[in-house]
């Protein structure tokens, strides 16, 4: 198994300050795993809340958390939510009580839960699959990161387990049960009562939206739902970190500009299985290849570059800025191109007259870092396997 050092050591600087610490991402991105090399699994301070012996000790929480010190991991939070409110009340404690690592696999009521529970007390980190930058570690022979891993990473994905198969089949064998088990048996014990069928349709058609902006009246019409059905269901992916809304950026001008939020499926890998691409050569010749791509990085710079805020900014008249990041009062433009030189182009200069931008970045899948002007810069995606920051002014 790869090694995530970057991670460990965010994490281990969030215990140093923090009495609570969530690392919240989807199932199966390997949260476990890091866990694990702070806690031991058969520890007494390790709690699973699948592991039915976990959740006996757990019956009393209060008289099973109390006199435990030091570090304690509960792994799969988001199955017992009542324990919030006792945790806030250990993590209280005067002295120097025993310290909470949680890891949670859904997002949005489980943070709303954390959020009101223990406000002040829990800092939060989001996990992903593998990040390039951990990757390229693997590869000491590489001055940043092969041509074959990145290829790789962006045909299976991130999750560590598809990742890391034997062969395309496996990989894609593993993705497809994947899905199949977030839906028919982690929805239902986080409380959804939608049939699995109904979501995999709907899923499947979001997959041919990726990259777009969100019109629920559309796939209302091709499944014969209703369009507060279709934001559920989405909803309840974005929740679950399958999918991301990337919500608009609205600049006080006078364009007319877009409202909706674009969508992308966040996981290429699983993408990809629900568009039906098995191998490279159909990656390659698939029509949502642009697409795919421009989700891979912006999914790769998330989780990677520092920022407050993450927007895109389109106009009526046309213009778009692929990825928006605010950073205090600055803002920083992002755009993705597969192209082998990338220009400056009129939808740059027009982020750049009316976003103010401080700086546009185009990454592209070249190998040579060059200028376009004094704030426009182009970057091989190799780039992001060094750890740096995208932004001149920001390393």
């Amino acid at each position: 198994m790869l090694q995530r050092p970057q991670l460990v050591n965010q994490i281990a600087t969030a215990l140093a300050r923090s009495r609570i610490v969530g690392l919240m991402g989807p199932r199966q991105c390997g949260k476990t795993t890091v866990a694990r090399q702070f806690v031991a699994v058969d520890a007494i301070n390790y709690f699973d809340l699948e592991d039915p012996t976990s959740l006996v000790r757990l019956d009393e929480p209060m008289t099973a958390l109390r006199p435990l010190q030091g570090l304690v991991v509960i792994d799969e939070i988001q199955r017992r939510p009542d324990l919030f409110p006792i945790l806030r009340v250990l993590a209280d404690r005067e002295g120097d009580p025993a310290r909470f690592l949680i890891l949670g696999s859904a997002s949005g009521e489980l943070q709303r839960q954390a959020g009101e529970s223990l406000a002040g007390r829990i800092e939060s980190i989001s996990m992903s699959g593998f990040r390039v930058a951990e990757l390229a570690q693997a590869e000491p022979q590489q001055e940043l990161i092969s041509t074959e891993t990145s290829t790789r990473l962006w045909l299976r994905g991130g999750f560590p387990r598809s990742y890391l198969a034997g062969d395309e089949a496996s990989s894609l064998a593993w993705r497809k049960a994947f899905v199949q088990t977030l839906l028919e048996r982690d929805f239902p014990q986080w409380g959804v009562r939608t049939p699995a069928t109904a979501l995999l349709r709907f899923w499947t058609m979001l997959a041919h939206y990726h990259g777009q902006t969100w019109n629920a009246a559309e796939p209302a019409r091709a499944l014969g739902q209703s369009e507060p059905t279709m934001r559920h269901y989405l909803n309840l992916l974005t929740d679950a970190l399958m999918v991301r809304q990337l919500q608009p950026y609205h600049a006080n001008i006078r364009k007319r500009q877009v409202k909706a939020p674009k969508v992308y499926i966040r996981d290429s890998g699983l993408l990809h299985q629900l568009l039906g691409v098995a191998t490279e050569k159909d990656l390659l010749t698939h029509p949502k290849l642009g697409a795919s791509w421009e989700g891979l990085v912006i999914e790769q710079i998330l989780v990677q570059e520092p920022h407050d805020e993450a927007f895109f900014w389109a106009t009526h008249q046309g213009a778009e800025v692929d990825l928006v990041l605010r950073r205090g009062s600055k803002l920083y433009g992002v755009e993705i191109k597969r192209r082998d030189a990338p220009t400056i182009t009129p939808s740059i200069r027009h982020g750049l007259a009316d976003l103010g931008l401080q700086e546009v970045v185009v990454v592209y899948p070249g190998e040579k870092a060059y200028p376009l002007s004094e704030q426009v810069r182009v970057l091989p995606f190799a780039h992001l396997a060094s750890g740096q920051s995208l932004f001149a002014d920001e390393r």
